[in-house]
């Protein structure tokens, strides 16, 4: 694995703390839920960040991510034409020749983008997909999955727009055949617990803080019934009946 140097294509702000970045890519094939290793600065630190893909096709591959610190204010301020390190297609995206039937796709603020391709591939294989998407106030990507034709519920816990409260009080995971969910912890824990109770299968992709991506420096380990695992390596998308829910 190397990393390959390619410049940005397009950079677009969709709300308030949100960006969508497009850049040249040619390389491996990438799975959905599978991320990269992006870096834009000389300097060691801040180290690369981890972030799933969004969207690509045949040249081109697109990362959408949430502001929250300085490496990624400094993706930010990329302008088109500026040169971007990624590395990557890391770890293991969500079993998608796994499951077959209806198949529910639960995502939660930045843990959204990585559920599009995915619901893309599982509705090409002739499965029935619903997506949940929860946000906490600003709402986005919805124009994107309505193209794709999938059955889509919304919430919003301060907002105005869709169900107002949780994402997961519109889950019923027992109308199911799998589930997949990527998002804030807790959420992806309740939703587990869920999926356990009503013996439905269930596959979390979890974020860890990660230092290098490859599994070199066990930064990003997750507790599973098997030991402790890497996220990057092992995961970052873990069968439920794997992990230990705290």
């Amino acid at each position: 694995m190397q990393y390959t140097t390619t410049k940005v294509l397009k950079q677009e702000k969709i709300a308030s703390d949100i960006f969508v970045m497009t850049v040249n890519y040619n390389g491996e094939v990438a799975l959905p839920g599978q991320f990269f290793m992006l870096k834009a600065w000389e300097n060691q630190l801040p180290l690369m960040r981890p972030i799933s893909y969004f969207k690509k096709d045949s040249d081109t591959i697109s990362f959408m991510y949430r502001v929250v610190g300085k490496g990624t204010l400094l993706l930010s301020k990329l302008k088109k034409g500026a040169p971007i390190e990624i590395l990557g297609p890391l770890g293991n995206g969500f079993p998608c020749d796994q499951v077959k039937g209806s198949i529910a796709l639960v995502g939660g603020g930045v843990g959204i983008p990585p559920l599009y391709d995915t619901a893309k591939l599982l509705m090409q294989m002739g499965n029935q997909v619903s997506v949940f998407l929860g946000y906490k106030d600003e709402l986005f990507a919805l124009e994107d999955f309505a193209e794709i034709g999938c059955n889509l519920f919304v919430s919003c816990e301060k907002g105005n727009e869709g169900y107002k409260g949780f994402i997961t009080d519109l889950l019923h995971c027992n109308l199911f055949n799998a589930v997949f969910t990527c998002g804030p912890e807790i959420m992806m824990n309740k939703i587990a617990l869920m999926c356990k109770e009503n013996n439905i299968p269930v596959w979390l992709s979890m974020e860890r803080r990660m230092g290098c991506g490859i599994g070199a420096c066990l930064v990003c380990t997750c507790e599973t019934t098997k030991g402790m695992k890497r996220t990057c390596n092992e995961g970052p998308v873990f069968n439920g009946n794997d992990l230990i829910i705290n």
